[in-house]
């Protein structure tokens, strides 16, 4: 028996007629937005304005005025060779702390999924990579600086000086051993999804099929790991390629990579007026790490598309 209902039921739907929300309903739907207001108020304060006061202050010049001096300025050659010094110390230390990184988290999913080795080495990684900054700096001078206690006993105890060519931690050699430190444990914890994503039935299908373990990873593992193994490389370079205090901890003398540059620029008592220059330089590390993080999310939208 079918029901039929009153024309003047306010529940009606009248084809092609739009009904408005109930009052109740917009209020239940603002309600439930309130939660991300913080989120958005934290991304406007601490990302939005400052990407446009950056970008807006890469076109001004010292009169307030509009100008693309800065932006030329960056064809110099100490601006153009610390940005080529960035870049190859990012993809460098991307490059080892992916094929690093990669190796331990295959090592972790060999293991037992549950078991304590998975559980402490996961846990351990989560912790390392956000290890950085002044502490990490402080951590590796402890250690490994002049007077740090690996120096002092490879000195003293075995006759190894590891600074008999140069005081290497505090130039591009030191900066690139302190940023693979945090890039290895970061490249595990955003590799190992993907690798737990793989299939053991496409193992056993290559294997049924008298396929060996190169030919598996070489037709089968590999091609689909390939997109989350350069999407997390890429992403181990963003990582690097803006880490500054670090950098600032560790390097005293000279600005050798882009940030310290801009740093330099900021607060440059010898050079006045360069304020803008550095927003302009900043605004080319912006570009470079938009490009960057492009090309992540459409190498992660590959790879979900397969191993999702």
């Amino acid at each position: 028996m079918s029901t039929l209902t009153h024309p003047a039921d306010p529940a009606a739907k009248v084809p092609g007629v739009r009904t408005r929300p109930r009052p109740g309903a917009l209020l239940r739907r603002g309600r439930s937005l309130l939660g991300v207001v913080p989120f958005f108020a934290f991304v406007a304060v601490f990302l939005a304005i400052p990407t446009l006061v950056v970008v807006a202050g890469a076109f001004t010049s010292d009169d307030a005025g509009f100008t693309l001096d800065n932006l030329t300025a960056l064809g110099d050659g100490y601006v153009v060779n610390a940005f080529v010094r960035s870049i190859v110390l990012s993809a460098g230390t991307a490059l080892i702390g992916a094929v690093l990184g990669g190796l331990l988290a295959y090592a972790l999913v060999t293991a037992r999924e549950g078991g304590l080795l998975r559980r402490v080495v996961s846990a351990a990684c989560g912790v390392l990579a956000q290890f950085g900054g002044v502490t990490l700096a402080f951590a590796f001078i402890a250690t490994l600086g002049l007077s740090g206690f690996v120096t002092v006993f490879l000195r003293d105890r075995l006759g190894v000086d590891i600074y008999a060519g140069g005081v290497w931690l505090f130039e591009l050699p030191g900066l690139a051993l302190v940023y693979t430190y945090f890039q290895v444990p970061l490249m595990v914890i955003v590799f190992l999804p993907a690798l737990d994503g793989v299939r053991p039935q496409w193992r056993e299908a290559a294997d049924s099929l008298g396929g060996s373990t190169w030919q598996y990873w070489r037709m089968v593992g590999g091609p689909l790991l390939a997109p989350a193994f350069l999407g997390s490389t890429l992403l181990l370079f963003a990582n690097a390629f803006s880490a500054y205090a670090t950098a600032a901890a560790l390097v005293s003398q000279g600005s050798p990579i882009a940030p310290l540059q801009i740093r330099s620029a900021l607060t440059s008592e010898v050079v006045l007026g360069q304020q803008n220059l550095g927003k302009a330089m900043a605004l080319g590390m912006v570009l470079v790490v938009a490009v960057v993080m492009g090309l992540y999310a459409l190498l992660q939208r590959r790879t979900a598309r397969w191993l999702g």
